[in-house]
Parts: structure tokens; C-alpha cells; sequence
């Protein structure tokens, strides 16, 4: 059984980040969307907010599955018995990041792969951080994030 990791902070979970989910839940036979506790970032929505979200959009397949982790991705990687790691890129300076990132698990673990998916063209300028930005000044986020979420996200921005 092939299963795969798709890191992140999902923070919120946009339509760029379920095109990844649904493109790799094609490939695998297993992925989970693995939460990640980002020291370097301030999370907007609680650990139990990302993961509903998470969830409610991912529901549809039967071969994907949520969860939260603390510390090295490699550690978390190697505990679930996993050697496929997904990351999305939207554009080179994601890949300058995420190269160096993998590099670095490589080194800690060279039989845990990176494997690296070019987001949909449509999604290239989307991120969390732009969703948070547009709803924080009232704009229209529907056409950035899936519609089972879009109220749960729209709602911690009302005044």
C-alpha cells in the first residue's frame, strides 16, 4: 500500500489546497492531510477548526483521512510508516523553500521521498495568508475556498 503525507498549515483550507488533495488521492492509495503546529506562523483558526474544515471537504473520499502533528515531518512521516511526503507549489519561490525543506528530510531520511505537485493554474496566486487578507476586508472569498467551508471562514472576519 503506497500512503502519502500532505503537510501543512491549512490555515484555512483554500481550493488550491483541495485540488492537491484530490489530485493525489487519485495516485495513492492512501494520503492523509497532516496538520502542522508552524512555530514560525500565527494561526488565524484553532487545530479543531482546521481539522473540521479539513474534513468536511474531504468526506467525498473514502481514502483520505485528517490529523495533527507536533515537531519533525520526517518524525511524523516515519511514525505513520509513510515514505511519500506531497508538496504543492504554486510557484519557484514555493520550490526554493520546499527544496531546501526536502533536502533536509532527505537527510534525516533518505527513504522518505518528497514528491512535488504543480498546483492547478488556476490557483498559482492562491494562499491562505490572500483568503485571510480578502475576507479580513470584507471581500468575496467564494470563488478561493471549497463551499463547505466558505461560511465557517467567512464568519471569523465579521464585524
Amino acid at each position: 500500500m503506497n500512503k502519502a503525507i500532505y503537510p501543512g498549515s491549512f490555515d484555512p483550507v483554500t481550493k488550491g489546497h483541495l485540488d492537491i488533495i484530490t489530485r493525489t488521492s487519485k495516485i495513492v492509495d492512501h494520503l492523509t492531510v497532516a496538520i502542522l503546529k508552524n512555530p514560525r506562523k500565527i494561526a488565524t483558526y484553532t487545530i479543531e477548526d482546521r481539522i473540521e474544515m479539513i474534513e468536511m471537504v474531504t468526506s467525498k473520499f473514502e481514502n483520505v483521512d485528517v490529523a495533527y502533528f507536533e515537531g519533525l515531518l520526517i518524525d511524523y512521516a516515519l511514525q505513520q510508516d509513510t515514505k511519500i511526503i506531497i508538496k504543492g507549489l504554486r510557484a519557484i519561490s514555493d520550490f526554493e523553500f520546499e527544496f531546501q525543506m526536502a533536502l533536509a528530510n532527505q537527510k534525516l531520511n533518505p527513504d522518505i521521498e518528497t514528491l512535488f505537485m504543480m498546483t492547478n493554474s488556476k490557483y498559482s496566486y492562491l494562499s491562505s495568508s490572500i483568503v485571510k487578507e480578502i475576507a479580513s476586508m470584507g471581500g468575496d472569498i467564494s470563488s478561493l475556498v471549497p463551499p463547505e467551508v466558505h461560511y465557517i471562514i467567512e464568519s471569523k472576519f465579521r464585524k
